[in-house]
């Protein structure tokens, strides 16, 4: 009889279906970026003048200069960490939110009518989200309310530090490439100046003059800006789905109802991301 129990329990266990976090190529940034660029050019291809818009000088001016000079203020570790970072901007962990937020439910309820320790046995579902198999382990291995919200908060706070230092150092490249433009321009007009009784020498210089400032504004406002706003994207994309990870771990700590668990996580998310689990 006692069997014939457990087997009924378990057949009204859910089936957890944790969804896999996979690294996908963002064509909306990488499109943006190359159409952005293309119109540029083809409006400079499309003119009738013969000018040459490439010039050497201008381009280690505006690019080296941003790049050294944007760096200047951070450690070789806060940069190599914000290179990785910046490159979810164009290869990002795609996740499905919606069925992220139904297996959270899903795990509170088995933890709630098996206890805590049976949520190891569904390892091989939590391990394809990173964050929640870690706040899994910590729940399993008996840390308490104050200890599991301690810890899972401060790995959210030193995501969200790399994540606004990598969009800092973004958000000051594209302030500092029209400053080295309009140094390259005082360049330029400096050698022009100079060079005013050789009519040769006017037009390189004048050519260093007006493409650094050109190209700085490219390089900031098309380029660095934008890239700086994903990656705060991005970021707050990944601090969601850790917050409803540690929101799960500390209701199943709690041994509070599962509903209660839904309406938190749909308060967390978007209308159209909510979910209905107990319908």
């Amino acid at each position: 009889m006692a069997s014939d129990t457990q087997q009924q329990i378990d057949i009204n266990l859910p089936n957890v279906i944790v969804p896999r976090v996979h690294r996908t190529l963002d064509l909306i940034t990488l499109l943006g970026l190359i159409l952005s660029i293309s119109l540029i050019i083809g409006a400079i291809s499309m003119g009738k003048s013969e000018a040459n818009f490439v010039n050497g000088p201008s381009i280690m001016i505006v690019i080296l200069g941003t790049l050294t000079a944007s760096c200047i203020p951070y450690t070789g570790m806060e940069l190599r960490q914000s290179i990785s970072v910046i490159l979810t901007s164009f290869i990002r962990p795609a996740r499905n939110i919606p069925m992220l937020a139904t297996s959270m439910v899903d795990l509170a309820i088995i933890a709630r009518k098996k206890g805590l320790l049976e949520i190891s046995n569904y390892e091989d579902q939590t391990g394809n989200e990173p964050f929640l198999e870690y706040a899994m382990g910590l729940v399993t291995d008996g840390y308490d309310f104050d200890d599991l919200k301690r810890i899972l908060e401060q790995d959210i706070q030193k995501e969200e530090e790399r994540s606004k230092r990598a969009a800092s150092i973004l958000k000051r490249a594209s302030e500092v490439a029209p400053a080295m433009g309009l140094i390259g321009t005082l360049v330029g007009l400096v050698q022009m100046l100079a060079e005013l009784e050789n009519p040769e020498a006017i037009g390189p210089a004048m050519a260093l003059a007006l493409l650094t400032t050109f190209y700085g504004a490219i390089l900031g406002t098309v380029i660095m800006s934008p890239l700086a706003a994903k990656v705060e994207k991005n970021a707050a994309d990944k601090a969601l789905a850790k917050t409803m990870v540690t929101k799960t771990a500390l209701s199943m700590v709690k041994q509070e109802n599962p509903r209660n668990l839904e309406m938190i996580i749909n308060g967390l998310l978007s209308p159209s991301l909510r979910i209905n689990y107990f319908k």
